[in-house]
């Protein structure tokens, strides 16, 4: 299968800087030039650094919704941004700091993307779509979908696709040697305690009234464990998958937090703030979003509209969850999950998603 190739032509402005704000983004096929996607719109009152990280936001969102495996050039005339996005340059303005966050993690999402200074006479139409915003007259154009339009005009018996939701029920695994005494556990292998396997027992029994169709888990032993125990009572295989396993927490495996924070200070501190930081020797919370959200599309698509149960971990369940609030990876650390406790996250085919159930433990009272 051909990957397809996307460019992102986007920018904004804002008359007073700061001021009356808006955008405008583009998304053209790379290799015919054809025009896919418009969009603009105001973003109140802001700077003009501001508003040109709503386009590349709203460009990066377009091409997402055209294909999630494409590989994305973004151009903009904007080298602040262009530098920020490419990492050569530190994101300071804390507007700046969430928005590019938000594009960080739609990129991740994307198949790739690189980022492509140009000068502003080759950036017009997304300037145009800009001051389009700027005039009161926002745009959020797709051109394949203004074609199904067309087709059906002419097919007027042709119905609307269903809208199929698909529910997740997400379970952490049971307890280990090391959730008593609240310790960082990412890649180990360790087993269920007896205290962790009696709670794997008790879901179980939880699990029966639930519809549960499919059973997917993290590879880790913990979580397969829990996963088995749940999956033999409901007479359901298990489905594994590599995505769902937990940060990895590098230097920092099997230490309680005083434990890391008097080992490796300046390390721990970043790491526990900034989800784009990475644990010395491991992963980043954003790392983990980025397979988390492969898992999401994988199960979204591999099993529409069925009921499917999630074993897997704690950092994992959070963005499962962020992503069902549409909130930013940030809310991982407001976030608190017991041993064996359930969530519950439904999404639609129109993009719709619901969270239900938030750390429910009334099945292990």
């Amino acid at each position: 299968m051909t990957t397809r190739r996307f460019i992102i032509e986007a920018d904004g402005g804002s008359r007073g800087n700061p001021g009356p704000a808006g955008y405008g983004a583009l998304v053209r096929d790379a290799g015919t030039g054809r025009l896919l996607a418009e969009r603009a719109a105001s973003v109140g009152r802001a700077t003009n650094n501001v508003a040109e990280y709503g386009g590349l936001v709203a460009g990066l969102q377009a091409a997402l919704d055209l294909d999630p495996t494409a590989e994305v050039e973004v151009r903009m005339d904007s080298k602040l941004v262009v530098e920020q996005m490419s990492g050569r340059w530190k994101v300071k303005h804390p507007d700046m700091q969430q928005l590019a966050l938000q594009a960080q993690k739609l990129a991740r999402q994307l198949g790739s993307v690189r980022y492509t200074w140009v000068p502003r006479a080759q950036n017009g139409a997304a300037d145009a779509l800009a001051n389009s915003a700027m005039d009161g007259k926002p745009i959020h154009r797709d051109t394949a979908a203004e074609a199904v339009v067309l087709e059906d005009d002419l097919q007027p018996s042709r119905q609307p696709a269903p809208v199929v939701t698909t529910v997740t029920h997400l379970l952490r695994h049971g307890q280990t040697e090391h959730t008593p005494e609240r310790r960082f556990s990412g890649r180990n292998d360790l087993p269920l305690s007896r205290t962790g396997r009696a709670e794997a027992e008790v879901a179980a029994v939880r699990a029966k009234e639930l519809g549960i169709e499919i059973v997917v888990a993290s590879p880790l032993r913990r979580t397969r464990e829990t996963a088995e125990v749940v999956a033999s009572a409901l007479g359901l295989p298990v489905q594994l998958d590599d995505d769902l396993v937990e940060l990895d927490f590098g230097d920092l495996e099997g230490l309680t937090f005083d434990e890391a924070a008097a080992g490796h200070p300046l390390a721990a501190r970043r790491f526990g703030s900034d989800v784009t930081v990475r644990a010395p020797g491991g992963e980043s919370v954003a790392d983990v979003s980025a397979r988390v959200s492969r898992a999401r599309r994988r199960i979204l698509s591999e099993h529409a509209g069925r009921t499917v149960l999630v074993v897997s971990h704690v950092t994992p369940i959070k963005l499962l969850l962020a992503a069902g609030m549409g909130v930013g990876d940030e809310v991982v650390h407001r976030l608190f999950l017991e041993a064996a406790s359930l969530c519950t996250v439904t999404w639609s085919s129109d993009g719709r998603s619901s969270v239900r159930l938030v750390n429910d433990t009334a099945h292990l009272r």
